[in-house]
C-alpha cells in the first residue's frame, strides 16, 4: 500500500516524507505508528467536508487527496443539467491562510479545469463566508473552501458547497453537500485513478477584488435592514455606505448608526481574528455599515498559519480570548468579538465575560424575529431557549442534526439558524451558511442601540430570560487521539446510561441511532427513549433529568467527546426582578451537572 501510494503521489515533499517514515521503521519505534496513521482510514466528507492533519497518504490532507477529491466532484458535477449562460458547470475556489492553503486552492482548480470545468479562484486568502457568497451570487455549481477553520494549525480541509440548478425554493442552494451527494462523491472519488495521472490544465481565472467589494455591500445592508425596527436607525452617510462600500476609518467615526457625534452612544468595540482572514473584510463590513473600524489586537492581527499566541486557534478553547480581554480592558471596550480563522464562527465578551454560543444566538434570534418573523432553526445539543423565543413570536421552529449544513436545509423560507458552536446565520439569503462577520456586525448595533439606553447586552438577556425562562448551557469535552476510544465510550453510555447524574434522575433518554426504547429503558424512562426523531440517524445520545439535559456525541471536526449541558429555571411571574435568583440557582445546578458529567467521562474512558 505504501509503494502504491508513493508511486501515484505527484507531491515531492509528500513523497519525500512518507519515505522517510518507512525507511525509518526498522530504527524509530514511533515510525512505524505514524505511517500506520497516514493511512489508517482515508478522509471522509464530515460535519464540515474533508478534514485532516497535514500528513502523507490518504488519512491526512496532501496534494494526492486534494487532487482525487475534486476529480470526484467533477466527475459527480459533469453529467448533471446544466441551464443557461454556459452548457459547462462552474465551480469557485477560496482559501483560506493555512499551511499550503493556496497551494491546495490551485491544484484543485487546475484539476477541475483539466476535467472540464469553467473554475473562479477567489483574489486571495479570504474568509469562508465569502466564498458560500460568490456560489449564490456567482449561480457556481459548485464551490470549495480550503480551510480547517478552528483546528489546529497542523490540520487543514476541504469543504463542498452546492448551488447550480437549485432554485431559490430549495433551501439546500448554496449550502454544505450532505447525504446522500456526500457519499456519491466519496464514490466517484475511489473510482478516480492514481493523482498522478490526472489531467491538469491552468484554464481558470483569478477573480478580482469585486466579488469581495460585492459581498461587503449586501452584509452590511443586509444587517441594517435587520436593525431597521430598533433605535438603531440608518443616518443617509450609513446608508450611502451600505450602497457604494467601505468608507474610511476617519469618516465612519464622524458619523455612526443612529449616534450622534459625542453622545457616547456608540460602544467601544475590540476584534481579533485569532490569527485568520477575517481581520479586512470585517473591518470593512463595519465601516459600510457606519460604524468604525473594531480597534484589532495586534499580536492577532495578520494571518499567520502557526497561530503563534493561542494553543489552539477556536474562540471556544480557554485562554484563546486572553489578549483581546487584556485589551478591552486597557480601553475600556463595551464589547470583545472574535471570528475565528476563516471568519465563519463569532464569539463575544460583555463585561469581560464570554458569552455562550446559546446566548448568543438567542439575542440574535430576537433580534432578526422583530422584524423578520419567520422560521427559525437550531440544532439537536443547542439550547431550547430557540424553541421557545419560536412559539413566543408564534413562528416555526426546526430542530437538524448538528452542522450548518442541515441547518441550512431546515426551511427554505428560514430567516435564522444557528449552533451552540459560535455559528450564525443572520442573512441565509445572502450566505447559506454559519458567518461570523455578519454576525459580529448585527451585534455591535445592538449594543450600539443598548447603549444609547444606557444599558448592555447582558441586560438584554436579562430580559430575555424573563420572558422566556433562564436557559443556561455549558459544553465538556475530553480530547481522545484514537477515534476507537470515542466509539467504545459512546458503546457504553448506551449500553449503561447511568440513572442519575448530581442527584438528578434520569427521566428518558433519546438515542438518535434508533427508533426503539434504548437497552436499560424501563419504567422509569418516559417515552422519549424511543421517540422517532424524523432525523437522519446520528451518533447522538440524549438524557434528560426533568427539565434539565446532557447530550453526548462525538465532534465531527476534531478527536473530542463532547457533552452539551442544559438548565432550565423558571423566572416566577417573568419579574425582572427575579432574573438574578433564577440564574443563580440555575447556575448552582449546572456547576453540579457539570462535575457530574466530567466524572463520568472520565470513569467511562478509563474503563475502555
Amino acid at each position: 500500500m505504501v509503494q502504491a501510494w508513493l508511486a501515484a503521489d505527484p507531491d515531492p515533499d509528500d513523497r519525500r516524507e512518507l519515505a522517510r517514515l518507512r525507511a525509518e521503521v526498522g530504527t524509530d519505534p514511533t515510525a512505524l505508528d505514524r505511517l500506520r496513521e497516514c493511512f489508517r482510514t482515508p478522509l471522509r466528507f464530515g460535519t464540515a467536508g474533508l478534514r485532516g492533519p497535514l500528513r502523507p497518504g490518504p488519512a491526512g490532507m496532501n496534494t494526492a487527496v486534494v487532487r482525487r477529491a475534486t476529480a470526484g466532484l467533477a466527475r459527480w458535477l459533469l453529467p448533471l443539467p446544466v441551464g443557461p449562460p454556459s452548457p459547462t458547470p462552474l465551480v469557485v475556489i477560496g482559501y483560506d491562510a493555512r499551511h499550503r492553503s493556496e497551494a491546495f486552492a490551485l491544484d484543485a482548480a487546475r484539476v477541475a479545469a483539466g476535467a472540464g470545468l469553467r473554475v473562479l479562484v477567489l483574489p486571495e486568502a479570504l474568509p469562508t463566508p465569502v466564498l458560500a457568497f460568490a456560489v449564490r451570487r456567482l449561480r457556481a455549481h459548485a464551490g470549495i473552501m480550503i480551510t480547517a477553520s478552528h483546528n489546529p494549525a497542523g490540520d487543514n480541509g476541504y469543504k463542498v458547497f452546492l448551488g447550480g440548478s437549485r432554485t431559490v425554493d430549495d433551501p439546500g442552494w448554496g449550502a454544505q453537500l450532505v447525504a446522500p451527494v456526500d457519499q456519491e462523491i466519496e464514490r466517484h472519488i475511489a473510482g478516480t485513478g492514481p493523482a498522478a495521472t490526472l489531467r491538469l490544465r491552468d484554464h481558470w481565472q483569478r477573480l478580482d477584488q469585486g466579488i469581495v467589494a460585492q459581498y461587503v455591500r449586501a452584509a452590511a445592508s443586509t444587517v441594517l435592514t435587520l436593525t431597521a425596527h430598533t433605535p438603531v436607525a440608518r443616518t443617509p452617510t450609513a446608508q450611502a455606505r451600505a450602497t457604494t462600500g467601505p468608507a474610511d476609518p476617519a469618516g465612519s467615526r464622524a458619523t455612526g448608526v443612529g449616534v450622534g457625534v459625542g453622545d457616547g452612544g456608540r460602544p467601544v468595540v475590540v476584534h481579533t481574528p485569532l490569527h485568520g482572514v477575517g481581520g479586512r473584510v470585517l473591518a470593512e463590513v463595519f465601516m459600510a455599515a457606519g460604524l468604525a473600524a473594531p480597534i484589532v489586537v495586534d499580536e492577532q492581527a495578520e494571518p499567520d498559519p502557526d497561530f503563534p499566541t493561542v494553543r489552539w486557534p477556536n474562540p471556544e478553547e480557554p485562554g484563546a480570548l486572553d489578549l483581546a480581554l487584556a485589551l478591552a480592558d486597557r480601553v475600556d471596550a463595551d464589547l470583545v468579538i472574535a471570528t475565528d480563522p476563516d471568519a465563519d464562527r463569532c464569539a463575544v465578551a460583555v463585561d469581560g465575560r464570554l458569552l455562550t454560543g446559546d446566548e448568543i444566538g438567542l439575542l440574535l434570534a430576537d433580534l432578526v424575529l422583530a422584524h423578520l418573523p419567520g422560521p427559525v432553526a437550531t440544532t439537536v445539543v443547542s439550547s431550547r431557549g430557540l424553541r421557545a423565543l419560536a412559539d413566543e413570536r408564534g413562528v416555526p421552529h426546526r430542530e437538524t442534526l448538528t452542522g450548518f449544513k442541515w441547518i441550512m436545509r431546515a426551511d427554505p423560507r428560514l430567516v435564522f439558524g444557528y449552533e451552540e458552536a459560535l455559528g450564525y446565520a443572520v442573512a441565509p439569503e445572502l450566505v447559506r451558511d454559519k458567518d461570523g462577520i455578519t454576525a459580529a456586525l448585527a451585534l455591535a448595533l445592538l449594543a450600539t442601540a443598548a447603549k444609547r439606553r444606557g444599558r448592555t447586552l447582558s441586560d438584554l438577556l436579562d430580559d430575555l430570560a424573563a420572558r422566556l425562562g433562564v436557559h443556561v448551557t455549558a459544553q465538556r469535552s475530553v480530547r481522545l487521539a484514537d477515534p476507537n476510544r470515542i466509539a467504545a465510550v459512546m458503546r457504553r453510555l448506551r449500553a449503561t446510561p447511568p440513572s442519575s447524574l448530581a442527584g438528578l434522575p434520569v427521566t428518558t433518554h433519546r438515542d438518535l441511532l434508533r427508533t426503539e426504547p434504548a437497552p436499560g429503558a424501563g419504567p422509569g424512562l418516559g417515552p422519549a427513549a424511543g421517540i422517532r426523531t424524523g432525523l437522519p440517524p446520528a451518533d447522538v445520545l440524549v438524557l434528560h433529568l426533568g427539565p434539565d439535559r446532557v447530550i453526548f456525541r462525538p465532534s465531527g471536526t476534531e478527536p473530542k467527546l463532547k457533552a452539551y449541558l442544559e438548565v432550565v429555571e423558571p423566572v416566577p411571574g417573568a419579574a425582572p426582578a427575579a432574573v438574578g435568583p433564577a440564574r443563580t440557582r440555575a447556575r448552582t445546578r449546572l456547576t453540579a451537572l457539570a462535575a457530574a458529567v466530567d466524572a463520568l467521562l472520565t470513569d467511562l474512558d478509563d474503563a475502555h
